[in-house]
């Protein structure tokens, strides 16, 4: 096991003040909002909260700081495994996570959340780059109309459960802690229903499906998630989860996309490239389907490229946008005919380059 102040990055002298600061920045980097079905960011949370668990407590802690980890299981504690998981930290912490993170419990402490849920969105290149707003459907559990979500059938009320007396949590040792769970009577409702609702059932919540809408901001990406809150799965006598939307872009052969930038392969001739001149561009503008002029400097080279700064993918959230590269790609032709042969013989007499008399083609073969 990890020393309890390496896991919150603290000195051994760090002040009450220091150890809360060090946990929330922790917990908020780790928090299973955002970090969903990620196991690692999950033990990281239970280990950052078994540390502040046990350093917050000045008993404890004096018994760590003296003995270490043995000192605690002398006292009879698990030596900082005390949750065996995140609901049991969000029940030991009670509304801290609902203020800090925007309300993952409301109202009682121990109140049921609803699962999250997870929709896949298919997005073109432009929708990515410019933003759209798009449905999605979703089933999930909402609360019953019939019995305004009580689980009582109309007419009837729900009863105090007698396993948590209302409390909707119960408290039991686990180790060195005393830690209180959701009631597994009611599921934290406090309330025991007798005569169910015969809609729902008794359960308070049922299926439905539905199309929500999804503003997709400008300048997303692949593989990017979006959250829209409390559009989850409904708990019965608790509160509602989230909807997470996972994004999936299309790809776009003009374009190559590199965080906010943008790269543009854009073929020349041989002869311009030597020449210089204009030549039109791809570019991001009128849904991805503009056009600009660029000016080509003489003797480009293969592989040369020019930068458009600020025309490259809005930044998600932020003003500006990226930069579009352009490359150019100098295009060789593979057939001449005898006239276009000839004068590229007398261009390379000029340049003193040494071509045999014989008619050959571009690449040396004979004709």
């Amino acid at each position: 096991m990890r020393d309890l102040y390496e896991v919150l990055g603290v000195d051994r002298q760090a002040t009450a003040s220091d150890l809360k600061k060090a946990y929330y920045r922790l917990a908020k980097q780790y928090h299973p909002d955002h970090n969903p079905n990620d196991k690692a960011a999950e033990d990281k949370f239970k280990e950052a909260s078994n540390a502040y668990q046990i350093l917050c407590d000045e008993d404890q802690r004096s018994a760590y700081d003296r003995f270490g980890f043995e000192g605690l299981r002398g006292n009879g504690g698990a030596g900082g495994g005390g949750f065996s998981n995140v609901e049991d930290i969000f029940s030991a912490f009670g509304d801290l996570f609902g203020d800090f993170f925007g309300g993952r419990s409301s109202g009682r402490r121990g109140q049921p959340r609803g699962a999250d849920l997870r929709v896949d969105l298919s997005l073109t290149f432009p929708e990515a780059v410019w933003g759209t707003t798009k449905e999605v459907k979703v089933t999930r559990q909402v609360g019953c109309t019939t019995c305004s979500a009580t689980g009582a059938k109309p007419g009837s009320k729900p009863e105090t459960c007698q396993t948590c007396g209302g409390k909707g949590q119960v408290v039991h040792s686990q180790g060195f802690f005393m830690v209180q769970t959701v009631c597994p009577h009611c599921r934290g409702a406090g309330k025991a229903i007798k005569d169910p609702c015969e809609d729902c059932r008794g359960r308070g919540t049922k299926p439905e499906s539905t199309t929500l809408s999804v503003t997709v901001p400008s300048g997303v990406d692949d593989g990017q998630t979006l959250r829209l809150a409390n559009k989850g799965e409904t708990a019965p006598g608790g509160t509602t989860g989230h909807l997470y939307v996972v994004l999936h872009v299309q790809g776009d052969e003009r374009f190559r996309r590199e965080g906010d930038d943008i790269l543009t392969e854009m073929p020349v001739s041989f002869v311009k490239a030597a020449l210089g001149g204009e030549i039109d561009v791809y570019t991001l503008d009128e849904n991805c389907n503009g056009t600009a002029t660029i000016k080509l400097e003489p003797g480009t080279q293969p592989g040369d490229v020019m930068v458009r700064r600020g025309q490259g993918v809005p930044r998600v959230g932020e003003a500006g946008r990226g930069d579009q590269v352009i490359q150019f790609k100098v295009e060789i032709p593979k057939k001449l005919s005898q006239k276009q042969e000839e004068l590229l013989r007398q261009l390379a007499t000029e340049l003193g380059e040494d071509v045999k008399a014989e008619k050959r083609g571009l690449f040396g073969k004979k004709r």
